[in-house]
C-alpha cells in the first residue's frame, strides 16, 4: 500500500512538471499583417511616417495617400507599434492577442505648444537648403520700407543691410546682384540705373499679399537660377473672402483689397510711397521730391483639381525729383575736426518705371505627377538726368567747384518662359525636372561728365594741352540675347534605424549665345535626423554655382581721347563659386516655449570674378574676369518665444572675403567682418491690444577708397554701422472682441494706431564718402551720412 501511494503520488505530480516545462517553451512565431490610414487633425492624409515594431524593429512607412501596411512577426503574441514623424506628435499602440490580419488607422495631430492658452505650432524643420520664415506681422515693423519683408531678411544669419534707404542686401560676402528674387516662380527684375538709395521705389514683394517666405543663403538646389549668393522664393496667398487692409503714415500709405473662394480668388494693391519726410535728416538741404507708385494685381482661377492659373500684374512708377540747395558736414577727430560746407545750384531727375507682368498654369497630371507652365515679361523705361553746380569750402582753406552732368537713358525687356514638372516615385522619392526660354534685349545711351576745380585750377591741372574733365564717360549700345537652361534633380528620404535622411541631388545646365558659353552645375543636399534625438537636424550642402553676367558685368571701358567709351566684352564669362555648407538646428524649450538654434559654417571657392567698385548703392563691374577669391564664415541664430505668442531672433555672423587682382590680395567691398542683428517682438502682459518690435543691427564696416579708382587703393574702412528702430502699436478697434461699437456693428475688423522712431540712438552712420581734390592731387573723404533720428506715425484698418 506504500508502494502504490508512492507511485500515486509521483503521478500526480507528473502532469504538472510537465505543463512547466511547456511553458518555457517559446510559442511557434506568427506572422500578422497590419495596415490601415494614417491623417492628421483635419482629416488630411499623412505621408512618409514611420510605423515601427518595436521588439522586432520592423518598419514602414506611409504612402502619398497616408496608408501603410506591415507584417510583423509575434513571439509573445503581442504588437508593439510606433507612428513617428517629424512635426507630428508621437503615438504607441499595444495590440494584445492580434488576429491574423489587423486594420488600425491612427490620428497623427501636428506639434504643438501650449502658451498660456495660446497655441503655437511646432517650428518646421529644415533639411534643405530653403528656411521658411514667418510672414505675419510684417505691417506692424519698424522700418523706413513699409514693412518690406527685405527689412525682416537682412536680420538674417549671414544677410547685412548697411542702408535704410535701400531695400537690397549682402549675402555671406556677395553683392546685391547675387541675390534671386522668385515669387510664384516667376525670377523678378530690378531697374539697373538706380545709384543711390533714396532713388529706390518700393520693393516689389508687396507684403500684405504675401503667402510664405522661402529664403536660402546659400546651398540651394538646381531648380533656382544662376545666382551665387541667395533665393527668396515667395508665394502669394489666395484670399478665400472678402477681405481689405488700409494703410497710412508720413512716408506714404497703400490699400489692399482681396475676395474669393475655393475656385477663384483676387487681390489687388495700391502702394504710394514719398521720403521727403525722411530725407530732410540728410546734410544735404533742398527740395527732395521722391514720388513712387505701385499697382499689383494677382488672380488665381482652379476649376477643377487638375487645373490652376495664376496671373500677376505690377506697374512701378517711380519718380525722384531733387534742387540741392547746402551741405554742412562736421567730420574729423576731437582734435583735429573738419567742416565741409557746399552751396549748390541745379537739379536732378530721375525715373525708374517698369512693368511685370507673370502667369502660371499648373496642371496635376496624376496623383504623382504634375507640371507648370511659367511665362513672365519684364519691361523697364530709365532715365538719370542732373545739372549740378556744387561750390565747397572744406576749413576755409581749400575752395573748389564740382559741376556734373547726366543724360542717362535705358530700356530693357526681358522674356521669359519656362515648363516644369515633377513626379512622385512613391512616398519617398521624387523627381523634378525644368527648362527655360529667355530673350533679353537692352538699349542703353549714357553720357555723363564731371569737372573739378580746386582754388582756380582744373582738376587734373596741366600747364599746357587742352582743357580735361575730371571724369567722362560715354555709351551707345543696343544687345539682344538667348539664354537655354534645363535642370534635373531627385530627392528621396530613407528612414531606417540611425534616423531619417533626406538627399536632393541635381544638375543644372545653360547656355548664353552671346558668348557662346556653356555652364554646368552640379550640386547636392543632405539632411538628417538621428533617431536618438528628433530635436537635432544635421545639414551639408555642396555644389558649383554660376553668375551669369547680366548687362552691367559684360561693360567694358576704352579711354579714346581722354573719354571713356563703353564696349560690349563678348569674352565675359560667368563668374563661379565653389561652395561647401556644414550646419545643423537644435531645438528645445524653455518655461514651455519652442526655440531653435541654428548654426552653419561655409566656404566658398571663387573664381573668374568680375571685380567691382561700390558707391552707394550703384555697382560698377571691371567688365572682365581678371580675379579669384574666397569667402568663409559663420552664422548663428537663436530663434524662438521670448515672449509668448511672439517670434524674436538674435543672429551674429563672422565672415572673411578676399580677392586676387593683379597679384594683390584685397578684401572685397562686401567684406564684413562681424555682424549681430535682432528682430525682437513683445507684447504687454494682460494687454494684448500693445505690441512692440525692435530692430537691431552692428556691423563692421565695409572697404573703401577713392572714386574711379582701383580696388587695390580700397583698402580703408567705413566706420561700423549701428543702428536700432522700434515700433510701438495699439488697437484702437478690436471688431472680433467688441462686435458692436457705441450700439452699432464695429466699422472695421480691426484698427491699429502705431508711433515709430527711426535710428533711436540718433547714431551717424556712413554711407559713402564725398572725395575733395585739391590741386596738388591731394584727397580728403568727406562722409555721406545716412538719415538721423525721425518718428513716424501710422494708421493700419483691417475689414
Amino acid at each position: 500500500m506504500k508502494r502504490m501511494s508512492r507511485i500515486s503520488g509521483i503521478g500526480t505530480r507528473v502532469p504538472v512538471l510537465f505543463v512547466a516545462v511547456l511553458m518555457t517553451i517559446p510559442l511557434a512565431a506568427r506572422r500578422v499583417y497590419i495596415h490601415g490610414h494614417i491623417s492628421d487633425e483635419n482629416g488630411n492624409p499623412v505621408e512618409l511616417v514611420t510605423v515601427n515594431e518595436d521588439r522586432t524593429m520592423q518598419s514602414t512607412m506611409s504612402n502619398l495617400l497616408g496608408n501603410y501596411s506591415l507584417s510583423v512577426t509575434t513571439l509573445d503574441d503581442t504588437v508593439r507599434l510606433t507612428f513617428r514623424l517629424i512635426g507630428h506628435e508621437t503615438r504607441k499602440r499595444v495590440i494584445a492577442s492580434p488576429p491574423d490580419t489587423v486594420n488600425l488607422n491612427i490620428m497623427l495631430p501636428t506639434s504643438r505648444y501650449s502658451l498660456e492658452g495660446v497655441e503655437i505650432t511646432g517650428t518646421r524643420r529644415q533639411t534643405g537648403g530653403i528656411q521658411h520664415i514667418g510672414a505675419e506681422g510684417l505691417r506692424f515693423n519698424a522700418d523706413p520700407g513699409g514693412g518690406s519683408v527685405e527689412s525682416i531678411i537682412a536680420t538674417q544669419a549671414g544677410v547685412s543691410s548697411h542702408n535704410e534707404l535701400s531695400s537690397q542686401y549682402n549675402v555671406r560676402g556677395g553683392n546685391f546682384d547675387e541675390n534671386s528674387v522668385y515669387v510664384n516662380g516667376a525670377e523678378i527684375m530690378r531697374p539697373l540705373l538706380v545709384r543711390a538709395g533714396q532713388q529706390e521705389g518700393l520693393s516689389f514683394i508687396n507684403p500684405d499679399m504675401v503667402e510664405s517666405i522661402g529664403f536660402s543663403t546659400g546651398g540651394f538646389n538646381v531648380s533656382y537660377g544662376d545666382k551665387m549668393s541667395s533665393v527668396l522664393d515667395i508665394t502669394y496667398r489666395k484670399p478665400k473672402e472678402f477681405e481689405s487692409v488700409l494703410t497710412a503714415s508720413l512716408l506714404g500709405g497703400s490699400a489692399f483689397v482681396g475676395a474669393g473662394n475655393n475656385r477663384i480668388s483676387f487681390a489687388g494693391s495700391i502702394r504710394y510711397k514719398t521720403t521727403s519726410y525722411l530725407l530732410g535728416t540728410l546734410d544735404t538741404k533742398g527740395e527732395y521730391d521722391p514720388s513712387f507708385f505701385d499697382f499689383q494685381t494677382y488672380i488665381s482661377y482652379t476649376p477643377n483639381s487638375k487645373w490652376s492659373v495664376g496671373i500677376i500684374g505690377n506697374i512701378s512708377l517711380n519718380n525722384y525729383n531733387f534742387t540741392p540747395q547746402t551741405r554742412s558736414t562736421t567730420f574729423g577727430t576731437s582734435e583735429s575736426p573738419r567742416r565741409f560746407t557746399v552751396y549748390f545750384d541745379g537739379w536732378e531727375s530721375d525715373r525708374f518705371n517698369t512693368m511685370t507682368a507673370a502667369m502660371d498654369i499648373k496642371r496635376k497630371i496624376t496623383d504623382n505627377s504634375a507640371l507648370q507652365l511659367n511665362m513672365s515679361v519684364f519691361s523697364s523705361r530709365e532715365s538719370e538726368t542732373f545739372d549740378i553746380m556744387s561750390q565747397y569750402w572744406l576749413d576755409q582753406n581749400s575752395v573748389g567747384t564740382f559741376l556734373q552732368h547726366a543724360r542717362n537713358r535705358l530700356e530693357s525687356d526681358v522674356l521669359t518662359v519656362s515648363l516644369k514638372g515633377v513626379h512622385r516615385t512613391d512616398a519617398a522619392g521624387s523627381v523634378g525636372w525644368g527648362i527655360e526660354y529667355r530673350r533679353e534685349s537692352i538699349a542703353d545711351r549714357m553720357r555723363e561728365w564731371e569737372m573739378q576745380d580746386s582754388a582756380g585750377y582744373t582738376l587734373p591741372y596741366t600747364q599746357s594741352g587742352p582743357l580735361k574733365m575730371y571724369y567722362s564717360m560715354k555709351s551707345a549700345n543696343d544687345m539682344a540675347s538667348n539664354r537655354t537652361s534645363a535642370y534635373i534633380q531627385d530627392t528621396w528620404r530613407f528612414s531606417f534605424n540611425a534616423g531619417l535622411l533626406t538627399l536632393n541631388t541635381g544638375v543644372r545646365v545653360a547656355y548664353w549665345d552671346w558668348n557662346r558659353e556653356l555652364i554646368v552645375s552640379p550640386r547636392l543636399i543632405a539632411g538628417f535626423t538621428p533617431a536618438f534625438s528628433e530635436n537635432l537636424t544635421f545639414r551639408f550642402s555642396t555644389g558649383v554655382y554660376f553668375q551669369s553676367p547680366f548687362y552691367k558685368e559684360m561693360k567694358d571701358t576704352v579711354n579714346t581721347g581722354g573719354i571713356g567709351v563703353v564696349m560690349l566684352n563678348r569674352d565675359i564669362r560667368s563668374q563661379r563659386s565653389l561652395q561647401v555648407v556644414l550646419g545643423g538646428d537644435y531645438d528645445f524649450t524653455v518655461f514651455d516655449r519652442p526655440f531653435r538654434f541654428t548654426a552653419e559654417a561655409y566656404y566658398k571657392k571663387l573664381d573668374r570674378l568680375i571685380p567691382y567698385n561700390l558707391d552707394n548703392v550703384r555697382i560698377v563691374y571691371y567688365g572682365e574676369n581678371c580675379a579669384r577669391g574666397y569667402a568663409a564664415g559663420i552664422d548663428l541664430k537663436l530663434f524662438g518665444e521670448f515672449v509668448p505668442g511672439t517670434q524674436s531672433w538674435f543672429t551674429f555672423s563672422v565672415m572673411n572675403t578676399k580677392e586676387k587682382i593683379g597679384g594683390q590680395w584685397v578684401p572685397r567691398p562686401s567684406d564684413q567682418r562681424y555682424n549681430f542683428s535682432l528682430y525682437f517682438t513683445d507684447s504687454f502682459p494682460r494687454r494684448d491690444r500693445w505690441r512692440m518690435s525692435l530692430r537691431g543691427s552692428l556691423a563692421d564696416g565695409l572697404p573703401f577708397g577713392p572714386t574711379r579708382k582701383g580696388r587695390e587703393s580700397r583698402l580703408f574702412r567705413t566706420s561700423a554701422y549701428k543702428r536700432v528702430d522700434i515700433g510701438l502699436s495699439y488697437k484702437a478697434i478690436d471688431g472680433t472682441a467688441l462686435p458692436h461699437y457705441y450700439g452699432r456693428k464695429a466699422p472695421f475688423k480691426s484698427m491699429w494706431i502705431g508711433l515709430d522712431c527711426f535710428n533711436l540712438l540718433g547714431i551717424n552712420n556712413v554711407n559713402s564718402y564725398y572725395w575733395v581734390t585739391d590741386v596738388t592731387g591731394d584727397q580728403y573723404a568727406v562722409p555721406n551720412y545716412l538719415t538721423g533720428r525721425q518718428l513716424n506715425l501710422r494708421l493700419i484698418i483691417t475689414h
